[in-house]
């Protein structure tokens, strides 16, 4: 079993699982509200130069925190980052093509 860690200890590049928040219930509404929520996969960004705050990515929105609000929140980590499905891959790259192919279409019929 994973030993759990706060989001301040995630290296750049690192994503983990939200387990828990340990905050004040405002503060904890407000981040439960922008994705913050059990199980969402956590990652963090970008740090500021000097350190502090860090930006997270969770649920498509990147959000910047400080170091004692990121201490606060308990992660499982599950290493650098989490890696596409293949399938998802192949959704993605078919949707490129396609759009493509509508493009020169539409092009050729003007």
């Amino acid at each position: 079993m994973r030993r759990l860690r706060v989001l301040s200890d995630l290296e750049v590049g690192e994503t983990g699982v939200l387990q828990a928040l340990d905050l004040p219930p405002g503060v904890q509404n407000h981040l439960m509200y922008m994705g913050f929520v059990p199980n969402a996969s956590v990652k963090a960004v970008h740090r500021a130069p000097a350190g502090d705050p860090t930006v997270y990515s969770v649920d498509g929105i990147e959000i910047a925190l400080r170091r004692e609000t990121a201490r606060s929140i308990k992660v499982d980590p599950v290493g650098p980052k989490l890696e596409p499905a293949p399938a998802a891959i192949a959704n993605a790259a078919a949707k490129e093509l396609t759009r493509g192919i509508v493009t020169e279409l539409a092009e050729a019929a003007r």
